[in-house]
């Protein structure tokens, strides 16, 4: 019983503050680059598949996240991007919780660009969550995007989560939920980067996630921003070297406190030039 109450309350918890693996905006730290062409990097993708296909170099990148400082609450996420001559592939990793409950999801992306001006892409997942002795289910579900370069500097574009299907194969047939994005970004300079998301996930109210980032002499890196639905706030300090890029994170929620983050990021092989 004392699992069951423990489980049931983590994914209660995680409904209400938008952090469940079942539609995760809990992470915007590490896709806050989506929409940039300056900026891309291997956890890109995961806030819009269309932009795996800015991808140049095989990228591969790990991050950790301790929610408000406890161990049952605490996230894991990882992501592969690999340019070819056919498109883009990217693997994206989540888990989240401890042993008496804990989700998972893996996903399966493919992008390419339709010409210079929009890039689209797709991706198939697997989630699934878990109460040892009690209860387990799974689902397989979609998502796609596609993204407008209106200038160099400019982009926009939209995404859509779990549009039809994506039933657990529990005894309720739950099904998960549905969420609609549109998207923006802005490379005020090589350096200098600005998005901003607005989500509309099933019955929630609408919630805005916004953020910068700021590259001092290549090598330092600055990031900050916000989620509009819980009034989270998330910042974090980077530096480069070489191919790698390690970042110290952290986000503050108003009513359940603080969240360390750690983000390793590299990149490897030769630079691809065209699609």
């Amino acid at each position: 019983m004392r699992k069951l109450l423990i489980g049931l309350s983590l994914l209660f918890t995680n409904q209400l503050i938008a952090q469940s693996l079942r539609y995760s905006i809990a992470l915007p730290y590490t896709s806050l680059s989506g929409y940039s062409n300056k900026q891309n990097d291997a956890f890109s993708f995961t806030s819009n598949q269309a932009a795996l296909a800015n991808t140049k170099q095989t990228s591969v990148g790990v991050y950790g996240e301790r929610r408000f400082l406890l161990t049952e609450t605490s996230s894991y996420a990882a992501a592969l991007a690999i340019p070819t001559k056919l498109g883009n592939v990217g693997v994206s990793m989540n888990y989240a919780g401890f042993k008496n409950f804990n989700e998972n999801k893996i996903g399966l992306a493919y992008a390419r660009s339709l010409g210079k001006k929009v890039d689209i892409g797709v991706q198939f997942n697997y989630y699934g969550y878990n109460v040892p002795s009690y209860s387990n289910a799974s689902a397989i579900f979609f998502e796609a995007g596609a993204i407008i370069h209106f200038t160099d500097d400019f982009n926009g574009g939209i995404h859509v989560y779990n549009p039809v299907g994506g039933k657990l194969n529990n005894v309720d047939k739950e099904k998960l939920a549905s969420a609609y994005k549109m998207g923006f970004g802005y490379d005020a300079s090589d350096n200098f980067f600005i998005s901003a998301d607005i989500v509309k996930e099933e019955d929630k109210p609408i919630n805005v996630v916004a953020g910068l980032q700021y590259n001092f002499a290549k090598q330092f890196f600055a990031r900050a921003g916000f989620m509009s639905e819980s009034g989270t706030a998330f910042t974090g300090l980077g530096v480069a070297w070489k191919n790698f890029r390690l970042d110290v994170a952290g986000s503050y929620h108003p009513q359940l406190g603080f969240s360390p983050g750690i983000m390793l990021l590299n990149n490897f092989g030769k630079e691809k030039t065209s699609q």
